[in-house]
């Protein structure tokens, strides 16, 4: 599957923003380590990751603080190798009091029980919908909501991102790379 992934470093002229390879990534670790070494400071470091027009993912780092992770659609990533990264952590951390139970980290899921029973990834334990925190870009001016609303049903993930990193303030560096 084709992806695209780019590096978003928050600096104090703006953003700088680079396109990247996920070849070596193989966890969570390796992911916050490229983001890490993308700046020179603690500044915010954002990867934008997106497949195929499936799904989309958000990677927030802010210096030596625990990565926060929004992915557009938990189980259509899950089906993918760079998601899986994602979509694994998210679920393992669900299991862990500091980060409360799997309803907190799963955001607005359809409730429809006879799709879930058809959707094999439901069964294996990742849900349909968004998965994360849909808080990580709202210090930066994107409201939950906005997120949550670019993630939703028809929602294509390329234009998604594009819209984002508008309201980001780094649409046109963005487009640059893509």
């Amino acid at each position: 599957m084709a992806y695209f992934a780019a590096v978003l470093a928050r600096t104090e002229d703006g953003w700088d923003v680079s396109e990247t390879e996920l070849d070596d990534v193989e966890t969570l670790a390796d992911l916050t380590e490229l983001a890490r070494d993308s700046t020179q400071d603690d500044d915010s470091v954002l990867i934008f990751i997106e497949q195929e027009d499936a799904w989309f993912a958000i990677v927030r780092v802010d210096g030596e603080e625990d990565p926060r992770i929004f992915v557009s659609d938990g189980a259509a990533a899950a089906r993918s190798s760079y998601g899986s990264v994602l979509t694994d952590e998210l679920v393992d951390q669900a299991g862990e009091s500091e980060f409360g139970d799997l309803d907190h980290l799963v955001v607005e899921l359809e409730e429809d029980e006879e799709a879930q029973e058809q959707d094999e990834d439901a069964r294996s334990g990742v849900p349909v919908g968004p998965l994360g925190d849909a808080h990580l870009l709202t210090e930066f001016g994107l409201a939950a909501e906005e997120l949550l609303a670019l993630s939703g049903e028809g929602a294509v993930p390329g234009d998604a991102l594009e819209e984002i990193a508008e309201a980001l303030g780094c649409g046109e560096v963005l487009g640059a790379v893509r």
